[in-house]
């Protein structure tokens, strides 16, 4: 263990230059056909199996020369679309597109694991699957389709690590259970009768029925749910109107809607249209209403998380690793989980970095990228042998 801790230590300058190199180059969902290229000559310099999945997916597999399971190990490749600012020597160069939420350094840790396993073939036992998924950020997302396409076949357990800005650098957590959110979206438009703004008692205004409507959807969660269990429900964005003295036709809303339990998730959706349609009712106006169901709920398998927490215990000291609260963020990797056993880890990278995920001057601090190889490797390691 502690050649294998001093080997990943030593990839440090290998793993920045890795991450800073994918950050000039980021590209959007399904469209990640230079980065893809880039890790598929390096996993085949490893002398890994590759193929391709899902458009510019890749599954690489590495063999271990003694007998064990089969173990997945997952990062996600595809940037968002912001505008980044700052990060001078390695900005962006597609303009308009940055990786703004971490995943070129995911990639950087999966290439150094793969790097580190390589060499310790003779010690593996079992299997090592490395998953290079497209598509995280925009739904449908890439791993449903991976998984369609053969890419979880006999695995029997599957990791993935996310680099938090929220966290301490080196900090590792991870939640037994529900972890992520289930992550669903609404659109609402609310059909009145223009009109003169003098004269509203000939329109139906469908302004007025929008803000009621707000109102109104903010009281489900507070009224309709359980205390003790975990929604959120939120108006994002309104749009409706052309001039202060006309009265519209229409006001789109848009916004979403998170869970973790199924149960509630169906409530909150059933409440969502009857507010919808009490509400404009009560005003006058109708309404249209668009309701998609997104990723499901991230559910780690408890004794696959205590694994992970065990090695990071071992391999980076038992004061590394916190208290984690679930979030309502959303992760396709949902999808992996439930197909197979397996957790999802908090890695933190925050350290002297102020501004949070999806802002266009995010950033990760680098020093991350070391331990989190470390972390992945050693559990790769661990998994084969025990479960």
């Amino acid at each position: 263990m502690e050649q294998l801790k001093a080997d990943a230590a030593a990839l440090a300058p290998q793993l920045v230059e890795w991450r800073r190199d994918l950050h000039r180059h980021p590209e959007l969902a399904f469209a990640e056909h230079r980065t893809s290229a880039v890790l598929r000559a390096h996993l085949e310099g490893l002398g890994l199996e590759v193929r391709s999945v899902a458009g510019t997916g890749l599954v690489a597999r590495l063999e271990g020369r003694r007998p064990g399971r089969t173990v997945a190990l997952r990062a996600d490749l595809d940037a968002l679309p912001v505008a980044e600012e700052g990060k001078e020597g390695y900005a962006s160069e597609n303009p308009g597109v940055c990786h703004a939420c971490g995943h070129d350094g995911h990639m950087a840790i999966l290439m150094g694991a793969a790097r580190l396993l390589a060499a310790r073939a003779g010690e593996l036992g079992g299997t090592v699957v490395f998953l290079l998924q497209p598509s995280e950020e925009k739904a449908p997302g890439g791993a449903q389709a991976m998984i369609a396409e053969g890419a979880l076949d006999r695995v029997g357990a599957v990791f993935g690590l996310h680099l938090w800005q929220s966290m301490p650098t080196g900090a590792v957590g991870c939640v037994k259970g529900p972890m992520m959110a289930a992550t669903d979206d609404w659109t609402v438009v609310v059909n009145g009768r223009g009109g003169h703004a003098a004269l509203p008692h000939l329109s139906v205004d469908p302004v007025a029925a929008a803000a009621q409507l707000v109102v109104a959807l903010n009281g489900v969660v507070s009224r309709s749910v359980d205390p003790l269990k975990a929604a959120v429900l939120s108006c994002c964005t309104i749009h409706g109107g052309t001039a202060n003295n006309i009265i519209p036709d229409a006001v789109t809303l848009s916004g979403t809607v998170r869970t973790f339990d199924p149960e509630l998730r169906d409530l909150m959706e059933r409440r969502f249209r009857e507010v919808v349609a009490g509400t404009c009712a009560a005003t006058g106006a109708t309404a249209d209403v668009g309701y998609s169901r997104g990723y499901p709920a991230l559910v780690n398998d408890p004794a696959a998380a205590e694994l992970a927490l065990e090695v990071a215990r071992d391999v980076l000291g038992p004061e590394r690793v916190v208290d984690i609260d679930p979030v309502m963020g959303g992760e396709d990797f949902a999808y992996c989980l439930q197909r197979v056993p397996g957790a999802f880890l908090f890695y933190g990278a925050g350290d002297g970095m102020p501004h949070p995920h999806h802002h266009p001057r995010f950033d990760v601090d680098e020093r991350a990228l070391p331990g989190a190889t470390l972390l992945m490797t050693a559990l790769a390691l661990r998994a084969t042998t025990e479960g």
